[in-house]
């Protein structure tokens, strides 16, 4: 069997960097070695010098641009929460412009994706960032394709993920993509993590939040909603002293949403903060959210969420489980 040629792997730092936007790559691609991949990875900053992370951990550079193989295999780009000093920083962007020209393969955890838009390596193509900076990389940078769901999206030769964690999900992929699946199935084994995080980033998103309403009568029923999200829309309109059909034409026109989906989100809403809150049956947090069924509870989750009800409990409620109770006469 031929050996496994060296693949370099350079992740850029610098000051304010996102901490696991680096060391989160870094350990997956080292972890792989111990797997039969041969990852050269370099921690490179602008000057060379060592950085302070946005948590005010320092992170060595293994070097600056000089010190670099002239045709790095993958670059990857992390960000910072203040994308907009990232972006203003010449020396940062130069770098980044430079390597995304020489390397083989491009990828971005988080913000980083503000900098690779920077360089305008994303011009034409699919990208995801962080779901609360989704909006605002579509409006910074017209020309990239923003997704708002994806954990990570792949046009290319340029990959670009999602928040902080991500990082490591989308690092697993160009395992697999290089080395196969069961390689980088070995690795999320030894880092007890997902091989593919079920569900995308609507999970955690507030996309059906709508924009703020300005018309009192509109908002008097926005409130009454949200006060009670088993109320009927029928009701709600003949209390306000508006028809069906205005209550529509104003929901269209201050939040870009019909009123059932507004009445929708509210209960999605409702029903989240019961599921993560209490024990109460996912027939009695159907009725209290306002579904009235399980059934119709569980279809909007799948829709919105790609999840289940008693999935999302399960996920969400806890970072701790329920220790295992062992019968007495079996200990």
């Amino acid at each position: 069997m031929a050996p496994v040629a060296v693949h370099p792997v350079v992740i850029v730092a610098f000051d304010g960097v996102q901490l696991l936007d680096v060391t989160g790559p870094a350990e997956v691609f080292s972890t792989a070695n111990a797997h039969g991949a041969r990852y050269d990875v370099r921690i490179v900053s602008p000057d060379g010098a060592d950085v302070r992370t946005s948590s005010g951990v320092r992170i060595g550079a293994d070097s600056g641009p000089d010190g670099l193989p002239p045709r790095p295999g993958t670059l990857v780009v992390p960000g910072r929460s203040d994308w907009r000093a990232a972006v203003a920083d010449p020396d940062l962007t130069g770098l980044v412009a430079e390597l995304v020209r020489r390397s083989h393969r491009v990828a971005s955890v988080c913000a980083g994706a503000f900098v690779l838009a920077e360089t305008g390596v994303l011009d034409g193509r699919r990208a995801v960032t962080h779901w609360r900076l989704a909006a605002q990389l579509a409006a910074a940078y017209p020309l990239v394709r923003v997704e708002a769901d994806p954990v990570f999206v792949q046009d290319g030769h340029v990959i670009t993920s999602a928040g902080v964690t991500s990082g490591i999900d989308l690092a697993l992929s160009l395992v697999e993509e290089d080395h196969g699946a069961a390689t980088a199935r070995e690795v999320a084994r030894e880092l007890v993590v997902f091989m593919a995080r079920p569900g995308g980033q609507s999970q955690y998103s507030a996309r059906l939040t709508p924009r703020e309403a300005r018309h009192p009568v509109l908002r008097t029923v926005m409130d009454a909603i949200g006060a009670d999200p088993r109320l009927a829309l029928e009701e709600v309109s003949r209390d306000a002293g508006v028809s069906g059909r205005h209550l529509a034409r104003l929901f269209r026109q201050e939040t870009g949403m019909t009123p059932g989906r507004y009445v929708e989100s509210v209960r999605l809403e409702a029903a989240q903060a019961l599921l993560e809150a209490g024990d109460d049956p996912v027939d009695t947090v159907a009725a209290q959210s306002g579904f009235g069924s399980a059934e119709t509870m569980r279809r909007v989750f799948q829709h919105a969420l790609d999840i289940t009800p008693t999935a999302y409990r399960a996920r969400f409620r806890s970072t701790r489980t329920t220790p295992r109770r062992i019968p007495v006469g079996a200990r």
